[in-house]
């Protein structure tokens, strides 16, 4: 049973639930709302919740848990080895999604779907209208374990169908069951919202513990196969999937720094600028036109911007600057990629700061006028100091920002990881690796896959670091308006 069907049969059971408890709230008080505990509206968000909430909880569990059990189950079927099975397991499931896009489209029969013969059949002629690319050839056991996968997905959905429509019906006959005159709805409604609040709060922590654990099994993975002090002080990075790799970190964290040192010269002193002259300088009507158009920077696609750097902003660099004073001939360089990101964060630095500094109270600004000062020593004297702890914390922001981007840096600084204070030279960053280790038909089990894990982990604790810092100095050194 589709998991769509599923859920507008839970939602209808809950819809029912809550005209049915609103009805029976109100027969048990005699049509006399005034004698009731809690409003009518209450008794029937009562039955919505207790029909949809377990119902629907379960019904996420089973859809986290069942594609793991099934190819388990098809996996020990399977006779291949540990490093070839998951590229089994993956034209499996193509297989399975194109069997079923076949019998979908009257291609195929359900019976002839299910006996179907490799040898006989020409499986891919039969799959190509649906669109199922395989990376390896059609075996009776590929075709055997499809099957089985196509059998057991179709016997957990209606297993799934089943308990949760249950579960859902029978939330909502306990529902009713409770629902009387005296029964306290509200505070039953605001228990379960409460507790759908913590649960939606909880998402984001438990998310975040989840990835870093990943990370974390996996680089001990890693560093099990390759020295930690190898990773972390070596010079060069030359990964070798055929072994003899050196997979030095500090010249991808030295391109990394580099570009976003560049990227903050340039974003700092345009975004901060321009937020001071829109807060305490521009009118009304100048700020209602400037400001939208410096956060439309903000929404352009980072992989626009690469192509800014890659066709306009990298030749022109090349040919009026590098190429005459002898310094490079690429137009990949970190000079491109740091301009170009520069440009991309200034909506962050001016956005956030303008925020800042517009909430210092006015009463600074008047005190300060009432003093003698001009507009421009109340700006730097009074205005700035007050405002410099969010300031700091908003170009921290930034500069985390700038540490993860990845489109920018492909297309504008290359993909050279190297030790060079040029900034005509290209390089690359922490994040270009990343992507480029897990790219394409790689081991898993390799220390040239693995490094991808370290790596992220490292970007993650200086992202976290800069992020942990900027909190501190906010609230360190944040002032405090009545």
């Amino acid at each position: 049973m589709p998991p769509i069907w599923i859920l507008a049969a839970v939602l209808a059971l809950g819809a029912l639930g809550y005209a049915l408890g609103r009805a029976r709230a109100i027969a048990s008080a005699a049509g006399d709302i005034r004698v009731l505990h809690s409003l009518p509206s209450y008794y029937g968000a009562n039955a919505f919740l207790a029909a949809t909430v377990p119902a629907l909880l379960v019904m996420v569990a089973w859809l986290m848990i069942q594609p793991g059990v099934i190819s388990g189950r098809v996996a020990a079927m399977l006779e291949a080895a540990p490093e070839a099975e998951a590229l089994m397991l993956s034209d499996l499931r193509r297989l399975a999604q194109g069997l079923d896009r076949a019998v979908a489209a009257g291609d195929l029969s359900a019976a002839a779907a299910r006996e179907l013969d490799a040898e006989t059949t020409d499986i891919r002629a039969l799959l190509a209208a649906g669109g199922a690319a395989l990376g390896t050839d059609v075996t009776p056991e590929t075709l055997a374990g499809a099957q089985r996968y196509r059998t057991l997905t179709r016997s957990a959905g209606l297993a799934m169908g089943a308990v949760v429509i249950s579960l859902s019906g029978l939330g909502l006959a306990l529902a009713l069951r409770l629902t009387h005159r005296d029964f306290r709805a509200r505070n039953a409604v605001e228990r379960a919202v409460l507790a759908l609040l913590i649960l939606a709060s909880s998402i984001a922590v438990l998310t975040t513990v989840g990835i870093v654990l990943s990370m974390v099994a996996e680089t001990l993975d890693f560093f099990n196969l390759y020295p930690w002090r190898n990773f972390f002080f070596g010079r060069e990075w030359v990964p070798r999937f055929e072994g003899g790799s050196a997979l030095g970190l500090l010249p991808l964290l030295w391109g990394t720094l580099y570009i976003t040192f560049i990227a903050l010269l340039v974003a700092v002193p345009v975004g901060l600028f321009a937020a001071i002259y829109m807060a305490e300088y521009a009118g009304p009507r100048f700020r209602s036109i400037a400001k939208p158009a410096i956060e439309v920077l903000a929404g352009i696609p980072t992989i626009v911007y690469g192509l800014f750097a890659l066709v306009t902003l990298g030749p022109m660099l090349r040919d009026y600057f590098a190429a005459p004073l002898g310094l490079g001939t690429s137009a990949a360089s970190v000079m491109t990629a740091g301009l170009v990101m520069g440009i991309m964060l200034i909506p962050f630095v001016s956005s956030l700061s303008d925020d800042i500094i517009t909430a210092v109270p006015q009463a600074l600004r008047d005190g300060s006028y009432g003093l003698g000062a001009t507009q421009s020593e109340t700006v730097r004297q009074v205005v700035l100091p007050a405002a410099l702890p969010g300031i700091v914390g908003a170009i921290l922001l930034a500069a985390s920002r700038a540490i993860g981007e990845t489109m920018i840096v492909v297309m504008g600084a290359g993909a050279a990881a190297r030790l060079s204070l040029n900034p005509f030279e290209a390089m690359t960053t922490v994040t270009v690796k990343i992507v480029g280790q897990l790219t394409g038909d790689t081991d898993f089990s390799s220390p040239e896959a693995l490094v991808a894990f370290a790596l992220g982990l490292t970007l993650f604790t200086i992202t976290l670091g800069l992020n942990i810092l900027a909190l501190y100095i906010v609230r360190r050194f944040r002032e405090q308006y009545e």
